[in-house]
């Protein structure tokens, strides 16, 4: 059922991102989204270790929550930039994901690189190293919001 579900997601986002709707290509997108397919499952992908059921529904309500926190730091760090003061307050710190997977792991390093501001720039054993811009950034940072809702996507 995953597998089937995968699938037809790829190939909808191949379909959308490509924007070519000759038959030729619609079958080459095809062959293409199988030939991944068959790579994944390969790769054992589709392992319920790896792939919790119920993550893509999880992901949705996710992705909300992390486009509304990219606009919000997004306008925090253009005001620091156009500040005459450029109030910025480097720091690095550490953070222990609350997920014990690798794609738990991985979808928090992501998110906290993907939110302006902040870089991953390590990963160890559940351990990150962040570099933030601002203080204030790693105070939010450590309190635990994103790592509580990633946590939250690999439950069952």
């Amino acid at each position: 059922m995953y597998v089937v579900l995968t699938l037809l997601v790829w190939f909808a986002f191949w379909l959308l991102w490509s924007g070519l709707y000759k038959p030729l290509l619609i079958i080459l997108g095809i062959i293409s989204c199988l030939l991944v397919l068959v790579l994944a499952r390969r790769m054992a992908y589709f392992d319920k270790s790896i792939y919790p059921p119920g993550l893509i529904a999880r992901l949705i309500p996710f992705w909300g929550w992390l486009g509304k926190e990219l606009v919000i730091t997004n306008i925090q760090v253009a005001r620091i930039v156009l500040s005459p003061k450029m109030n910025i307050s480097p720091t690095v710190v550490e953070i222990k994901a609350l997920s014990e997977g690798p794609i738990g792991q991985a979808i928090l390093g992501n998110s906290i690189t993907l939110t302006p501001g902040t870089v991953t720039m390590d990963d160890h054993e559940g351990t990150l190293i962040v570099h933030c811009l601002t203080k204030e950034g790693a105070e939010d940072l450590q309190a635990g919001e994103m790592n509580r809702r990633v946590a939250a996507l690999g439950k069952d």
